[in-house]
């Protein structure tokens, strides 16, 4: 798939917002996109900085946002595992940035749009919060090992 055309697999608001963001998809994002539109299970290994997370989240808001919402009982959809240490940069660079962004232009646009609820647990999560299930349509959490 050419450079460009790999952004012809996201919604047209996607498509705008990564235009306005980014200046071209960069290599694991054209690799990656893709075998992650087809479904396949899919491994991205490339340096810090090259767009892996995103590439990650921004397939996933786009299917979030712009299909059918499920069941409420089934709508934690995306599980994320992160570092302690990543979580939080990654949430707001690579989740709620891109979100209120691609959310902005799908209503400038006139297009329904879903947002999806975001929650993230750590190790400090409170019992009684963890025993709740995991929340919303995305779920964030911290891998720290305990010892």
């Amino acid at each position: 798939m050419a450079r460009g055309d790999v952004l012809d697999l996201f919604d047209p608001a996607v498509r705008q917002w990564f235009a306005s963001a980014f200046e071209a998809p960069t290599r694991p994002q054209q690799l990656g996109w893709p075998a992650i539109a087809r479904g396949d299970s899919t491994l991205i290994l490339a340096p810090t900085g090259s767009g892996k997370t995103l590439t990650a989240f921004l397939w996933c808001l786009n299917r979030l946002m712009f299909e059918p919402a499920p069941p409420p009982k089934q709508r934690c959809r995306v599980l994320y595992v992160s570092p302690l240490k990543a979580l939080a940069v990654d949430i707001e660079r690579n989740l709620r940035a891109p979100l209120a962004g691609i959310a902005n232009i799908a209503r400038e646009r006139g297009v329904a749009v879903n947002v999806p609820e975001i929650a993230i647990r750590t190790g400090d999560t409170p019992a009684a919060e963890r025993e709740n299930g995991a929340p919303g349509d995305w779920f964030g959490k911290d891998r720290t090992l305990h010892g």
